[in-house]
């Protein structure tokens, strides 16, 4: 089985901003708390995408790259919004940090990812982070495509 090991960071700061970005657009065709299922035009390429239930920082995950017009036509299916963002790929302590800059309805929010091979793997991190929100479920891609980080009392 395919499984992702992430941790997910806020960032601050602008250091990040020297990697190189590539435009995401992704929509969500099922959201439930058992797995959520994706469609992503990133680039020229495209991806179908199943990931399950979140333990900790560990989740199934299964991705298959599908024909840019598949994809196109999946993306209008989309229940919601779909997701705007510049995915920036840094190199940081060995590790790459996947940087992504919203926008649309989440525009402002900025959010690092990093995978893992463990979950208690050592980190170093990088200056331009700052609170970890990986447990914290309005982070998810998936979250913020139905409750945007514009509509937070709090941010």
């Amino acid at each position: 089985m395919a499984v992702e090991i992430e941790r997910k960071f806020l960032v601050t700061g602008a250091d990040w901003r020297t990697a190189k970005g590539q435009r995401i657009v992704q929509g969500y065709l099922n959201r439930d708390k058992q797995r959520t299922v994706r469609v992503r035009m990133a680039g020229e390429q495209a991806f179908l995408t199943i990931k399950g239930m979140t333990f900790g920082a560990t989740r199934a995950e299964f991705e298959y790259p599908i024909p840019l017009a598949d994809a196109e036509a999946l993306l209008a299916l989309c229940d919601g919004p779909l997701i705007d963002k510049i995915r920036h790929r840094v190199d940081h302590a060995g590790l790459v940090w996947e940087v992504d800059e919203f926008f649309g309805d989440n525009a402002g929010l900025v959010v690092a990812e990093v995978e893992l091979s463990s979950e208690d793997q050592s980190v170093a991190l990088p200056p331009w982070v700052a609170d970890e929100v990986t447990a914290d479920s309005r982070y998810f891609n998936s979250s913020l495509a139905t409750h945007p980080y514009c509509q937070w009392p709090s941010r």
